[in-house]
């Protein structure tokens, strides 16, 4: 046997033993450091047609440092020039939201960037900013439309309590402020850092009492709610006033605003006709009832996220009735057996569901 053959194959060894070491440890340090990666965008990079009230999001591969999402890691700019609005972090959607101060401009590009400041859980930055950019919908006919700023980052948003008897659908998350978990009921919730789920949401439920930066974005939410109500309520010089004393049963209600001076209700179908970039806003100083059975129906490519209900009274959606838009409600709001609304429930007190269905539109 060769004498020097023992000691090469123990170098040998203890070679391929340090490199297969080294290559565990290389692993190990990519899968703990990767650098944050966006899924996607909304809108998405050169789309057109975007809404000039609506919000500019990111979502992640992976949940990211909530710290690193802020005015200055994400912007929007218009010509060169950043706009100013409000952002937040959506944990459980890995989300970055950007809600504009005020109304895009119609027909304009605008740029959404995430600089490389943003970071993961371990504290590794992104590679490279993400940069896109989209056009903005064409001007319709109707009233300027109404900023819900980050209260249209939720499908119902209420302070004091919601509820439903099981078993309830909604799509889009659930916002509850400045009341707690505990009055979000029938729910069947499984609680989480931050958020819980339920079989009756396509989505989260999130409540005052959960941790940061829940108990902060759901702080902003209620205000934006109450700024968008003062909003649609302080517009002046209405298209219509007290059209037919408020029974608007059988009417077809074309772009534009209306005011009642009275409650309104619907006891048989009423349509809403316009385009699709067109805008209503219905001023009720009383309450809004639409009758069981009865269907808001939308025709010539009107869209539900144009339409908002400001109602200082109560609302009152009977059962399996069809109603669509953005419902800002000064009270409660009440959605009876087999009810449906494509849109938004958003209310200053409680929203009450039973058995309904609650379908959030996209902005």
């Amino acid at each position: 046997m060769n004498k020097h053959k023992g000691p090469r194959i123990f170098l040998a060894t203890m070679l391929a033993i340090s490199i297969i070491a080294m290559a565990f440890i290389g692993c190990d340090a990519s899968l703990t450091s990767a650098s944050p990666e966006v899924k996607s965008t909304f809108p998405t990079n050169v789309s057109t047609g975007a809404a000039i009230n609506g919000t500019i999001s990111a979502t992640f591969h992976e949940p990211v440092d909530s710290a690193s999402i802020n005015t200055t890691t994400f912007t929007v700019s218009s010509g060169g020039s950043d706009i100013a609005g409000i952002v937040t972090y959506d944990a459980p959607n890995r989300k970055a939201i950007f809600a504009p101060s005020a109304n895009l401009g119609n027909s304009t590009v605008y740029t959404a960037t995430l600089t490389s400041g943003v970071k993961n859980l371990d504290d590794v930055i992104m590679n490279q900013a993400n940069v896109w950019s989209f056009t903005t919908a064409a001007v319709g006919v109707g009233p300027s439309p109404v900023n819900l700023r980050t209260a249209g980052n939720y499908a119902i948003l209420a302070k004091t309590g919601v509820s439903t008897i099981p078993s309830s659908a909604i799509t889009g998350d659930v916002g509850l402020s400045p009341a707690a978990t505990s009055l979000a009921t029938g729910f069947s919730l499984t609680n989480a850092t931050g958020y819980a789920t339920s079989p009756q949401i396509t989505g989260y439920l999130y409540a005052a009492d959960m941790v940061s930066p829940t108990s902060s974005n759901l702080t902003t939410a209620i205000e934006d709610r109450q700024t968008a109500y003062t909003d649609a309520a302080g517009r002046i010089t209405p298209d219509s006033l007290d059209l037919n004393s408020g029974a608007i049963g059988s009417l077809t209600l074309a772009p534009g605003l209306y005011k009642w001076t009275s409650s309104v209700s619907a006891a048989t179908n009423v349509t809403i006709n316009g385009g699709a970039n067109d805008t209503w806003i219905f001023q009720i100083t009383g309450d809004l009832t639409v009758s069981t059975g009865v269907s808001i129906i939308l025709s010539g490519g009107a869209q539900a996220k144009n339409i908002v209900w400001q109602v200082a009274g109560t609302v009152d959606l009977q059962a399996n009735s069809v109603t669509k838009g953005i419902i800002l409600c000064d009270t409660n709001i009440d959605m009876g057996s087999g009810a449906s609304i494509d849109g938004r429930l958003l209310a200053k007190t409680a929203v009450n569901l039973n058995q309904s269905i609650v379908t959030n539109p996209s902005m």
